[in-house]
């Protein structure tokens, strides 16, 4: 009728509840000038632990945990001006350029530099990395630097990419040959 664990279960709860020794009055373990329901919660709190039970867990509930305070972060205005536009400088120092690119046009162009990204135009298809590899060659060569001193941060396989340039060119500088590409 009941499974083996069932008794067992059972019996241990039985030599519990034999080994338990009942408070006969309130006033052997509360001192006389405590009473109504905090005098029975405290009196419960002292009673001498059950033998065998070591897992009951006592948790205050008086006390609360300490408030962490928020910090807040400013930035001067000039580095957010600066982060705000397409070409901005990295916590390492280079120069990184969002680029949305559009594959599979006739000619590699700027088309457009607006104040979130710099489309460009590329004369590849977008098949096999020929359109990155384009993409870079023609930034190095409206840049004027090396091709490897550009490379492709994020966005291999998307339209949307960040190009890190590693050079001694400023963001102002880098966004004003871009505009100067553009026209």
């Amino acid at each position: 009728m009941f499974s083996r664990s069932c008794l067992t279960t059972a019996g241990v709860f039985i030599r519990l509840l034999k080994s338990f020794q009942p408070l006969h009055r309130l006033s052997d373990s509360v001192p006389a000038h405590r009473c109504g329901r905090l005098a029975v919660l405290r009196s419960r709190s002292r009673l001498p632990p059950l033998p065998g039970a070591h897992w009951i867990r006592r948790y205050h509930t008086n006390t609360q945990m300490p408030k962490k305070e928020k910090a807040v972060k400013r930035q001067p205005a000039a580095a957010e001006a600066e982060a705000s536009g397409p070409v901005t400088r990295d916590k390492s120092g280079a120069v990184t350029i969002t680029v949305h690119a559009k594959p599979g046009s006739k000619h590699s162009s700027v088309t457009e530099v607006s104040a979130v990204e710099v489309g460009v135009s590329i004369a590849a298809p977008p098949t096999d990395g020929e359109a990155n590899a384009e993409l870079i060659r023609y930034l190095a060569e409206v840049l004027e630097l090396k091709k490897s001193h550009i490379s492709l941060d994020k966005g291999c396989r998307s339209r949307n990419k960040l190009i890190r340039v590693d050079s001694c060119l400023s963001p102002e500088e880098v966004l004003r040959r871009l505009k100067q590409a553009a026209g």
